[in-house]
């Protein structure tokens, strides 16, 4: 199953280094986790989190939730022995920090070999270099680093995310071009639900695959933003069904509550019906 195939309304960061929180992500609700060597580990913990990690890894149960490992910077005095050692873990991928051309993918594949990697968004260059970036052989996914860009960048902070549309849209757009997944960058309030579905809602409606997480409590208002409400199934049946009966008179178009209904709606309508098997799938474990 490829990246996009998966449900990724969910991706939820744990710092390598603990191993209680490792072992209890083994029950949580994510549909995907961010094994994080880099931000979330101190200096004098980072030998000691690619230990911790790769026991938690090796001893299996994440069940068929997608397993990211970020490792640090290349260019830092860690990255390169991270590489080493995720290149032998039990793990889907490899995210990158800092990725600011597809060079660094190259860079780090003669380490990895043909390990999928995934691309953290979050340099102005990175930006600008979307689109080759996300057509690399090896990239199989990206992930918005908005509190990293938002620093680059000189923005100031708003509800709306203004001053960071530009780049998630060249994100976004490079993401689907090449048919790679997106998730959208962390909500730091992680008490604050309301402000997080807002900014889910947002992402979603940008055409995110998801959203980064940095607390367990973020997860069940993740999960719901980017599932297809029961509006959206509902619709989806009844597009598929209204197609099939105008194909089957003679026509190329359906009509739907008064709206034309051609095959790219019906392309989109399989799709969702598609997402919700896969989240029926990931579920039932």
């Amino acid at each position: 199953m490829t990246a996009l195939q998966r449900p990724l309304r969910s991706v939820l960061y744990i710092p390598a280094s603990r191993a209680r929180a490792l072992e209890k992500a083994r029950n949580l609700n994510t549909d995907a986790i961010i094994f994080d060597l880099e931000d979330a580990v101190s200096p004098d913990e980072k030998h000691t989190a690619r230990q911790v990690l790769a026991r938690a890894l090796d001893g299996g149960t994440y069940g068929e939730r997608l397993k990211i490992v970020r490792i640090n910077d290349m260019a830092s005095q860690w990255g390169h022995a991270d590489a080493i050692a995720v290149k032998n873990m039990q793990t889907d991928a490899i995210l990158l920090p800092k990725v600011d051309s597809p060079d660094a993918l190259d860079a780090i594949s003669e380490v990895t070999g043909d390990t999928p990697l995934w691309a953290m968004m979050e340099t102005p260059r990175g930006i600008l270099n979307a689109a080759q970036i996300a057509a690399h052989p090896l990239c199989q996914g990206m992930v918005m680093g908005t509190n990293d860009l938002s620093k680059e960048l000189g923005a100031r902070f708003r509800g709306d995310r203004a001053p960071l549309m530009a780049g998630l849209g060249l994100c976004v757009l490079a993401a689907k071009a090449n048919g790679v997944a997106i998730v959208d960058g962390v909500y730091n309030a992680f008490q604050d639900a309301e402000g997080l579905a807002v900014e889910c809602a947002q992402g979603r409606d940008m055409g995110f695959d998801g959203k980064t997480l940095i607390h367990p409590a973020q997860l069940d208002v993740a999960n719901a933003a980017f599932s297809p409400t029961d509006a959206e199934i509902d619709l989806a049946h009844r597009q598929i069904a209204a197609y099939d009966a105008a194909l089957a008179g003679g026509q190329a178009v359906a009509v739907v509550d008064g709206r034309i209904v051609e095959n790219l709606h019906v392309a989109t309508a399989h799709e969702t019906l598609a997402k919700v098997a896969a989240i029926a799938a990931l579920s039932a474990e």
